[in-house]
Parts: structure tokens; C-alpha cells; sequence
């Protein structure tokens, strides 16, 4: 049996959905059926055999939907694999140790623990300041972070070909 794989994400101005895209892209090509969608439009998880849930983190926190995406389904993500990603810092080096206690919001991990999550990634973002507002630049000049496309597309096809290998190895649903 072929598995189902649900890719659900939240962004704000398309870098995660570019993350979540590509994972969904590698799951294919590893010959899983798979459906990327917005975390506020996903249809129930309760039709799929994994969920890789990502999104986009300001200042420690997700994005509301994916939060409530979360939330809402908990009983049903903890009857399947779950893999969650975010999408944040930006730079380069290591994206993990770059957003620290940052990369996971605090107010979700004990949901991720009842779920018992298989893995959790911390991938760098992007920004383009032509998307931003006024004081989202000046917070970003202030902070004197960097802009551009930090996203690292191998790490990423690396993570994803993870989860398919675990899926096609008949890890228990």
C-alpha cells in the first residue's frame, strides 16, 4: 500500500510554502502520495498515514494556523508519524543552533511530546524586503539582520528522503 503523506504549512510570504513544496516534491519521487496544502485550508489527517507539519516562526512563534492545525487534530497526529519543520532563522552556518530556544515554540512542545513527533528540523528562511512592511524593515535594519534566500534546498531534500525511507520501511502508523 502506497502511503498517504499529508504536507501542511503555514507562511506568511511564501518561504515555508517553498520548503513545503520541496519536501512534497521528494516524497513523490520516492513514489508516496502525497498533498501539500495552507494549514488554514488542509483537510483532515485522519485520510492520511503521516503528516510532515511545518511553519514559518517570528520571534519564537508559529504561525497561528499551523498552531491551531496542531492543536485541533492532536488525537489524530498521535495515531500516526509526524514530522515537523520550521522555517525561520536567517543566515548561514547552523540553522538549529542559530534560532536556540527559538526554534520551537515553548507553548506547542508539549503537544509535540504527546504525539511523540518523529523528528523536528529548523531550516533557514527567506525575506525579501520588497514583501516586507515599514516596520518590518526597520526591524530587520535594527536587529541588523540579514535578507536574501538562506533556504539550504539539500538539507532539506535530505530530511525529507529520511521520512521516506522510514515510511517505505514500514515504520508502524
Amino acid at each position: 500500500m502506497t502511503h498517504r503523506v499529508l504536507v501542511v504549512y503555514a507562511t506568511k510570504y511564501g518561504a515555508t510554502a517553498g520548503i513545503a513544496e520541496k519536501i512534497g516534491q521528494v516524497l513523490r519521487a520516492a513514489g508516496l502520495a502525497v498533498d501539500v496544502q495552507q494549514a488554514g485550508q488542509a483537510g483532515d489527517p485522519a485520510a492520511y498515514q503521516a503528516v510532515v507539519l511545518g511553519s514559518a516562526v517570528y520571534i519564537g512563534r508559529w504561525r497561528k494556523e499551523a498552531a491551531k492545525f496542531l492543536r485541533d487534530n492532536e488525537q489524530t497526529l498521535a495515531q500516526r508519524p509526524v514530522w515537523i519543520f520550521n522555517s525561520g532563522p536567517l543566515g548561514e552556518g547552523n540553522a538549529a543552533e542559530q534560532a536556540g530556544d527559538l526554534g520551537f515554540p515553548k507553548g506547542l512542545r508539549p503537544i509535540a511530546e504527546r504525539i511523540k513527533v518523529r523528528d523536528i528540523a529548523i531550516f533557514f528562511g527567506a525575506v525579501d524586503l520588497a514583501k516586507l512592511n515599514p516596520l518590518e524593515r526597520w526591524m530587520l535594519k535594527n536587529v541588523k539582520s540579514p535578507s536574501g534566500d538562506f533556504r539550504d534546498w539539500e538539507a532539506i531534500a535530505a530530511w525529507a528522503t529520511g521520512i521516506a525511507a522510514a515510511l517505505q520501511e514500514g515504520e508502524p502508523a
